[in-house]
């Protein structure tokens, strides 16, 4: 019996006690709370549901849990429930119920820990979107760990998901990039305010690859040569650097077809017709104080030039067109404004401001030999995605980025991730994987039969590390749905390290023996032992797929 089930159990028997007593069912909560003790000694499971509701019915948290134990005694899936405390139900599992959860899992397959929470939505998920001027730096490279993993894990729960890359192609950086090109194509030093690194150069000398003349062109035509071609390498580039990190678009969102199209335009016209613009000093500024934000924004600059909001406008409006009924947007640690900026722009077409969710992740910073580590070898002034997976590969590289949340700054140690023990939290949880595909597969060689899923026996799983491993199985859908409700991809990595832990104990547990030695006969336990592998096995893919990273059958 999983969480879930159990939660339904306690909601459905408090339902009858409270009925029977004439007392007020409308106080009970949709989901019943079901936590797990952290001492195993209190049971299985615990719930405070007496202490929620007795306030409110004006009853004795302890007396409503007396009557709520004596409700659940009985129940085929329990083996006891106690009241401790002031009001809290303890509650262990019968072990046929706890087999159930195995079942689950196996019956389930890839399928095991998805769910329904999302059904029905369409979600725009916009993340990376690096400014095309260079290599990914680390900042972008968390995001493209944690903004995929997100997107399994919406998908996961039921929504449709469209993950987009904002390709900012037009504004003063990219005259600085083309500058700077420029600059190295003559084999001159970068522009003050240019980009600088060796990656500066190799596209340069790209673009001359192209157009051998295009030094000699008039400086205009000269620009929009370089613009054009190594705008597009760079772009190339990053693009390739993503999806070798195991990072895919569904839409690569040109913003200069914002300008081009009219929509910047027609969205501004919009906004001034409706009064939410408003012209002061020569500039058009739209009314966000009126909707949340601390400050009215500059829409149309005093030159007649849009502000970088009004293409930020015109591409809310551009999602809403497509059917996008919640807008995510993952942005860098110096984007806080742009929260109160984008949910009054969304406001100020009568939108509901919920439609827009901004996520801000805060910095990441390597650290090796104990020192920070601070330059590229290709960029030459900040590490870039590159660098991180040189250093230790693309599977460490993203589960480092993704176990931590994203509000807080991240230490990435290089010398941890290098190394092949416990401490390595990537290693930790894959070598859970690789211990049981070895149990399994000599198993296999030993042509040990198990049989129909319907007969697995789960009482004769007795063992408390095997109800620590059964349990903690069970709670990985509750896990997944928590993440996508919360947006917390580091969730999934967190409950992962736990489960990794379950296993290596009970691996290692002298009593939990799996495999016959030499010419002994092969226990009645094995069967029901690898079947319990075999969900370790199928939870621990499931959950490193949901954050793209791989589990090695052999380490």
């Amino acid at each position: 019996m999983t969480p879930a089930a159990l939660a339904d159990l306690v909601r459905a028997t408090a339902l009858d006690v409270l009925s029977s007593r004439g007392l007020d069912t409308s106080v009970l909560p949709e989901t019943v709370t079901i936590e797990r003790p952290r001492n195993p000694e209190h049971g299985d499971y615990a719930t405070n549901l007496a202490l929620q509701l007795g306030k409110k019915l004006a009853v004795s948290p302890r007396d409503l849990a007396g009557w709520l134990a004596e409700a659940l005694t009985g129940q085929d899936a329990l083996t006891s429930v106690d009241v401790a405390g002031p009001g809290f139900l303890n509650l262990r599992l019968a072990a046929d119920a706890q087999g159930a959860i195995v079942r689950e899992v196996l019956a389930g397959g890839a399928d095991y820990g998805t769910g329904d929470l999302l059904a029905g939505r369409r979600i725009n998920l916009e993340f990376v979107s690096a400014n095309p001027t260079g290599p990914i730096h680390l900042g972008g490279t968390r995001w493209a760990a944690v903004g995929d993993a997100l997107g399994r894990i919406l998908t996961a729960e039921g929504a449709s998901v469209t993950r987009e890359y904002y390709f900012n192609d037009a504004g003063a950086q990219i005259d600085r990039f083309v500058r700077s090109m420029i600059a190295a194509a003559k084999g001159e030093p970068a522009p003050e305010d240019g980009y600088a690194g060796a990656y500066i150069n190799d596209i340069a000398d790209a673009v001359l690859a192209s157009e051998p003349g295009a030094l000699g062109l008039p400086d205009a035509e000269r620009a929009e040569v370089f613009r054009t071609i190594g705008v597009g390498l760079m772009f190339e580039e990053i693009k390739k650097s993503l999806h070798e990190f195991g990072t895919d678009f569904d839409v690569y969102f040109h913003e200069n077809s914002l300008h081009e199209s009219g929509a910047v335009t027609k969205a501004v016209e919009a906004l001034k017709e409706s009064g939410n613009l408003y012209l002061e000093d020569g500039a058009w500024w739209l009314r966000s104080t009126e909707y949340g934000d601390d400050k009215d924004r500059v829409v149309i600059k005093t030159d007649g030039n849009p502000a970088y909001i009004a293409g930020d406008i015109a591409y809310f409006q551009d999602k809403r067109s497509r059917g996008f009924d919640l807008c995510i947007y993952m942005l860098g640690a110096d984007h806080h404004g742009y929260i109160g900026r984008l949910k009054a722009a969304a406001a100020a077409f009568g939108d509901d401001p919920d439609t827009v969710e901004v996520l801000i992740g805060q910095m990441v910073n390597l650290v090796a030999d104990g020192k920070p580590v601070k330059m590229s070898k290709r960029a030459g002034t900040v590490i870039t995605l590159e660098d991180l997976v040189e250093a230790v590969g693309v599977d460490a590289a993203r589960y480092s980025l993704i176990r931590s949340s994203v509000d807080s700054s991240l230490d990435i140690d290089l010398d941890l991730l290098r190394k092949h023990s416990n401490d390595n939290p990537v290693f930790y949880v894959q070598y859970a994987h690789a211990r049981v595909s070895s149990v399994l597969r000599n198993a296999a060689d030993l042509g040990i039969e198990l049989g129909e899923l319907a007969d697995f026996d789960a009482t004769l799983l007795t063992l408390p590390k095997e109800g620590d491993v059964i349990r903690t199985l069970g709670e990985f859908a509750r896990v997944v749905a928590s993440a996508a409700e919360l947006r917390e991809p580091h969730r999934v990595a967190r409950y992962l390290e736990e489960l990794a832990g379950a296993v290596h104990r009970y691996y290692d547990e002298k009593g939990a023996k799996v495999l016959p030695k030499g010419d002994e006969e092969t226990s009645p336990l094995a069967v029901p032992r690898l079947r319990l592998y075999q969900a370790m096995k199928q939870t621990l893919v499931n959950g490193l797929r949901l954050l793209g990273v791989s589990a090695p059958e052999q380490m």
